[in-house]
């Protein structure tokens, strides 16, 4: 077989090489500081002079700026339109005669619509359920193997694609806000509950994901609503390669968020040790593995940055799930979360040798095993 060498869809393994591109020809720090601080100042009152003169122009005589920014909204929408009609052919059950599953429609509070699966046993009866918030730039139809898992052990399983992502609204492999990733989940995670009134969730999150989910399990009404949370090669310390690129990086992604830095991608990070595994990822035409776009690396930046401040705040009963040998996250900053998060039942799995994609290791029912076990020793321990 070819050796595999295709990009990356995980966090580090995307902005480092990105920012690296940034640093060639840099005369020296300090200069270069002084020079962006005034440049930061300029470009910023330049891009709010030029937002107010966009609003005050008159609408009834459409620039031809205006007119390539419709054509790109229709692109964007007939992607949309062609991503939702692969995801509703991937193969959600394959052989398990123990489960059902489907897919829906859920708008998120954007309004944006949020292409969701869902798996459940055909008993009906529950006795927990998992919400699914998969990685950066894949989707949620590469669970089906694990959901089939979790329905075997009378687990319900509810997944949803990110916004630009999967089957759902947006340009493909886009996030204007991690943010709003963040709300999604919630709002989903309520209406799955709602929905399912007396059932325990889980929320569950792979690599941005499970950064997604951490800083959404921080906020008090979701909180609430769940058992605990699971992270599987969690995005949690992500830096640039260089100070300056931190300066840089809010202005680009407002003067040019959708940017696609071209020699960002030069070389793929192996993320399982399963061939298979890796073929099967990039040649998913739901998987995007494009160069990364600004405003999502900035996000990345953000998020990262703001979760590693706040580990101590962390409450919530947790599992974190590495692989030593990752190259796209960092298995120490789980570890620290591990270290440092105040909540009474917390656990971390650390595996010797593995990859990014554990889910998608040769071991991956043992993980997935882990998991399961963990969920239940939680809920014996709330049913006591």
């Amino acid at each position: 077989m070819e050796r595999i060498d295709p990009p990356t869809s995980g966090a580090s393994g995307r902005i480092i090489p990105l920012m690296a591109n940034m640093r060639r020809s840099v005369p020296s720090r300090a200069a270069i500081v002084r020079l962006f601080v005034f440049l930061q100042s300029i470009l910023l009152w330049f891009f709010l002079v030029l937002r107010r003169i966009s609003r005050l122009a008159n609408s009834s005589t459409p620039s031809p700026a205006v007119g390539a920014r419709r054509r790109l909204k229709a692109a964007e929408e007939e992607d949309s339109r062609r991503r939702r009609e692969l995801a509703e052919a991937v193969d959600m059950v394959g052989p398990a005669p123990w489960c059902r599953s489907g897919t829906f429609d859920f708008v998120g509070p954007r309004k944006s619509s949020l292409f969701c699966r869902y798996w459940v046993p055909l008993s009906g009866e529950m006795r927990g359920i998992l919400i699914l918030i998969h990685g950066l730039n894949e989707h949620s139809g590469r669970y089906a193997h694990f959901a089939e898992q979790l329905t075997s052990r009378n687990f319900g399983v509810y997944a949803m694609d990110w916004i630009g992502h999967g089957g759902s609204d947006g340009l493909h492999g886009y996030v204007p806000s991690l943010n709003y990733v963040v709300e999604d989940t919630g709002a989903f995670l309520e209406r799955v509950s709602s929905e399912n009134p007396g059932v325990p969730c889980f929320l569950f999150g792979h690599s941005t994901g499970g950064a997604v989910v951490l800083k959404a399990s921080l906020y008090p009404h979701i909180h609430s609503m769940l058992e605990g949370i699971i992270l599987t090669s969690p995005a949690l310390r992500v830096r640039p390669a260089h100070p300056i690129v931190g300066a840089v990086a809010p202005i680009f992604s407002l003067v040019a968020p959708r940017y696609q830095f071209k020699g960002a991608n030069k070389q793929g990070i192996p993320v399982s040790r399963d061939p298979a595994a890796m073929l099967a990822k990039y040649s998913d035409p739901l998987v995007y593995t494009g160069p990364i776009r600004v405003r999502t690396g900035h996000e990345i930046l953000r998020i990262t940055s703001f979760l590693m401040q706040k580990l101590r705040s962390v409450t919530i009963p947790f599992l974190v799930l590495h692989g030593s040998a990752d190259r796209v996250t960092d298995p120490l900053a789980s570890q620290d979360l591990y270290n440092e998060a105040a909540s009474v039942h917390k656990d971390i799995r650390l595996y010797d040798g593995f990859l990014h994609d554990l889910l998608f290791e040769p071991e991956r029912d043992d993980i997935g095993a882990d998991i399961i076990a963990w969920m239940e020793r939680i809920l014996g321990k709330f049913e006591r």
